[in-house]
């Protein structure tokens, strides 16, 4: 999941109408500040989307009833049982054939925190322990995995791009050596816009590109150098995203090649290694900015053994359809992450992630998007498939699984909506397009806006590559056209600096920690009906008009796009 825009991401049963006054008083021109909301299997729905109905959905999911979502434990079972309830509740069908569930293989591994990295430096040892210094993990699926007297070599950003003419990896043999790699990529350091695309980070910048790469090369193990601002978030975000659980596709589900042993190392912990190899972590920091950067051997070698546990295990997506009444083999696709890092055992005090931003508000706009499609006056034209999928905290898994196993085939695939982590901060008057620039989706958000009074606003940290970071992403890398919004943050009480302000105090306090949980108390869910609101505007067009937005000129997906789409898509029409 990914981080808030800060600094810087319908039983056939017809739902019963309320005559309560503060029920009725559910629009968006009537949502209160804030909603307390009752528990979601004594609600009574309403047909259209509403800050109750979404206030009762976040507050289940987020209860710590559901131990924080994790895949594969108890708290799954209830997330997928829940969905699927609502999905029925409203009058879907199940999407994947007769089936609500779509199983998705996983490998769950959780390695031993005891687990110490071993740096050698000449005659100087320096001994890095798990979640202070570092964190490391393992794809291979092997309950151990050893590094014995690996050469350490800094290879920069760790990027072979031979279409920007550029290669960290140029003349260099890693097969059983440690890579050291920095996060982001040059445009980001240097600030020169002529290197990748500048401060917008670009997929080579992102870790999981960066890990990829590495295996591909051959590498034995590989560590991605920790700062903030490359990042986007602190060393707290690192550690406990890989503590615990982690999860991964089985090698027959995704052969692509996989890492024995990947990880991230503390700004203060690389300093302390280059400083002991007589190098300017510094220096070499400027230097992998610039073409021309040539890796860099250091006089260390790494060592450890990383005992994990592993296991196989399943996950779920949750898929529910409403069928078109013409075109039903055409799709336009909602869909937001259920999952999130549930319940760390061992951690003192409340140890529950509840996820409540990141992603109840996700799955519950889903809900109400879906509430809304399936009593619409007129069904649509084309199909609309809502997705819940899994697994996304451990690598868009769940959404990559479905990709590579859809369930309409993606040429029939319209476009993709992408729900996760909405700010419950009040309204805007604008929406942040994350990625802003890559289809023309955003064109048709910016007209349903327009009718709102609002606009379209650029993430104001392109350098974070959100756009990379959410479910969304396998979508468009396989060229169907996607759109990821975030809410806007130049708020009607207090403007972009309170927005602003909003998003840092989640990201600070809330964000990926026990402390994301549903407040009923400070919650302002109205923006939040606004912006599914014009989502609701932009699908309902799509799914009416016949039309099959394009990727922008230029764009790296759009040539998956050309391969695929139907022979004679309708023009967009005039703006």
């Amino acid at each position: 999941m990914r981080l808030p825009l800060l600094l810087l991401p319908l039983a056939l049963c017809a739902c019963r109408p309320s005559n309560d006054s503060a029920a009725a008083a559910t629009t968006a021109a009537g949502a209160p500040a804030a909603v307390s909301a009752p528990r979601a299997g004594d609600h009574a729905y309403h047909p259209i989307i509403a800050t109750a109905d979404f206030a009762a959905h976040v507050e289940r999911l987020a209860s710590d009833e559901f131990g924080g979502r994790a895949p594969g434990s108890p708290g799954e079972q209830k997330t997928v049982e829940y969905i699927k309830s609502q999905f029925a509740r409203i009058g879907l069908q199940p999407g994947n054939g007769e089936h609500w569930f779509q199983t998705v293989p996983m490998v769950r591994s959780v390695a031993n925190p005891s687990t110490v990295l071993h740096l050698a430096i000449g005659d100087t040892r320096q001994d890095l322990a798990f979640g202070t210094d570092m964190v490391v993990g393992t794809r291979s699926g092997k309950s151990r995995v050893e590094l014995k007297d690996s050469p350490l070599v800094f290879v920069g950003y760790g990027i072979n791009a031979p279409e920007r003419g550029w290669n960290d990896y140029a003349g260099l043999d890693v097969r059983g050596k440690t890579v050291v790699m920095l996060v982001n990529d040059p445009g980001f350091a240097s600030g020169d816009p002529r290197l990748f695309d500048g401060k917008r980070m670009t997929y080579y910048g992102r870790w999981t590109y960066k890990f990829e790469e590495a295996a591909r090369q051959g590498a034995a193990a590989a560590l991605i150098i920790h700062d903030t601002p490359g990042a986007s978030y602190g060393w707290d975000v690192v550690r406990n995203s890989w503590s615990g659980p982690q999860y991964d596709l089985p090698v027959a589900a995704d052969p692509s090649p996989r890492l024995p042993v990947q990880g991230w190392i503390t700004g203060e912990a690389a300093q302390a290694l280059f400083a002991a190899a007589g190098q300017d972590l510094a220096r070499w920091r400027n230097a992998a900015g610039k073409p021309g950067f040539k890796p860099v051997p250091l006089p260390a070698t790494a060592s450890l053994r990383l005992d994990s546990t592993i296991s196989t295990a399943q996950s779920r997506n949750v898929l529910g359809l409403l069928p078109g009444r013409e075109a039903a083999d055409e799709a336009i696709v909602y869909m937001a992450h259920w999952d999130h890092l549930g319940t760390h055992e061992g951690e003192p005090g409340d140890n529950i992630y509840n996820g409540a931003v990141d992603n109840a508000t996700g799955v519950a706009a889903l809900l109400e998007l879906a509430e809304a499609f399936r009593h619409a006056p007129t069904p649509p034209k084309r199909s609309i498939l809502f997705l819940a999928v899994t697994l996304e905290e451990s690598g868009l898994l769940g959404s990559q699984y479905y990709v590579t196993h859809p369930v309409i085939p993606l040429a029939k695939t319209v476009a993709v909506f992408n729900i996760d982590a909405l700010a419950p901060i009040g309204k805007a008057r604008d929406i942040t397009v994350v990625g802003k620039g890559n289809s023309q989706l955003e064109d048709l958000l910016a007209k349903a806006l327009r009718q709102q009074g609002r606009r379209l606003s650029e993430e104001s940290n392109p350098a974070a590559g959100f756009y990379f970071r959410s479910d969304h992403f396998n979508f468009a890398k396989a060229g169907v056209p996607a759109l990821y919004i975030d809410s806007g943050e130049d708020l009607l009480e207090g403007g972009r600096a309170a927005g602003e302000a909003a998003n840092r105090d989640y990201t600070l306090h809330r964000y990926h920690t026990p402390a994301d949980q549903y407040d009923p108390a400070t919650w302002k869910l109205d923006g939040i009906v606004q912006d599914l609101e014009a989502l609701y505007a932009v699908g309902a067009g799509l799914a009416n008009d016949g039309q099959w937005p394009t990727w922008r000129a230029g764009s790296p997906f759009e040539a998956a796009r050309d391969a695929m789409r139907p022979p004679a898509p309708a023009a967009m029409p005039r703006q």
